[in-house]
């Protein structure tokens, strides 16, 4: 059981004046059973009155408007969240030449088993799920083990390899790109073999360097920002699997929002008017949990500026 500390800054910076902004944010963590969020808070500058709601995956929609001329928007939330340890992931279960049988009672999740803009159901993608079959050992959870570590080792994590529209087309012709990808790449094979699955948007905390494997969260997790997916095994129950990481997800893994791909997540969207061009920034800082002796360390990732969007394009994980 892990606690955080998690400090998420956006800024935009314009040109010139603009007016009338509307903006939604998908930033409060999840509260559940293996995570609880004990504290949230949201400010903005300039300041607006902030509406909350649940959309229909349960994750908290905060909204906000600024009406009058301002040059800079700046949106921060500080959360202090819980995080238990995720279930395993079963070793046997139901076998997936039994998977068919399971259609009636898979039905509720329709929508999380359909392709969609981000993860095509793509010829490409029937070719790696065949392969993960064979590599399985016949269950369904070692189908979506086996699924998560063959997108691990056949594509490489590079920023800028795609874009925050990309679908797995781009990622499937350069056999790169970054945690959003892998996460609807192992969506799309997960859908397509006739599982449910959901994406997930959260953080990914960093390692002492002192523990195996630092180098690699160094890497991957340099934002903290992250994404994954999530598997519905039948009789089981939901299960995250970490495709940048190759494995099943741990306490360092911070939710905050479900979705079918990442239109439904997006930390942060909005319009406004005017024609002045953005710049927008990043920041996220993390405060890792006491330890046993009582001893709070701190441990940060912070991103530097980061090339705009068009207007109302959400930012890439």
């Amino acid at each position: 059981m892990n606690r955080y500390s998690l400090f998420h800054i956006t800024e935009f910076n314009y040109d010139g004046p603009v007016s009338e902004s509307y903006n939604e944010v998908r930033l409060r963590p999840r509260q559940d059973e293996t995570q609880t969020c004990l504290s949230f808070r949201l400010l903005t500058d300039p300041p607006a009155k902030t509406s909350e709601y649940q959309d229909p995956y349960g994750n908290w929609v905060h909204r906000f408007n600024v009406l009058p001329e301002h040059r800079h928007l700046r949106v921060e939330a500080d959360s202090v969240v819980l995080v238990h340890e995720p279930p395993a992931l079963p070793q046997d279960g139901i076998a997936l030449g039994d998977l068919a049988e399971q259609a009636e009672a898979l039905d509720e999740f329709y929508d999380l088993m359909c392709a969609t803009v981000y993860a095509p159901h793509l010829p490409a993608v029937r070719e790696l799920v065949q392969e993960t079959e064979s590599a399985g050992g016949g269950a369904v959870a070692g189908f979506a083990r086996a699924a998560a570590a063959l997108v691990y080792r056949r594509f490489r994590y590079e920023k800028g390899a795609t874009h925050v529209q990309s679908s797995i087309e781009d990622a499937l012709r350069t056999r790169a790109g970054v945690c959003q990808d892998f996460a609807h790449l192992l969506l799309a094979m997960l859908r397509m073999r006739g599982l449910p699955a959901r994406y997930v948007s959260g953080y990914l905390m960093p390692r002492s360097t002192t523990e195996p494997g630092a180098a690699a969260a160094e890497v991957i997790g340099g934002q903290a920002s992250h994404a994954w997916t999530e598997v519905y095994l039948p009789g089981d129950g939901w299960f995250g699997l970490d495709p940048t990481l190759g494995q099943p997800v741990d306490t360092r893994h911070v939710r905050v929002a479900y979705g079918r791909d990442y239109g439904d997540v997006a930390p942060v969207r909005g319009v406004y008017k005017g024609h002045a061009g953005q710049r927008l920034s990043v920041d996220v800082r993390v405060r890792p949990a006491l330890d046993e002796e009582g001893h709070e360390h701190l441990q940060e990732t912070a991103a530097g500026p980061v090339q705009p969007p068009p207007a109302g394009e959400p930012q890439q994980q």
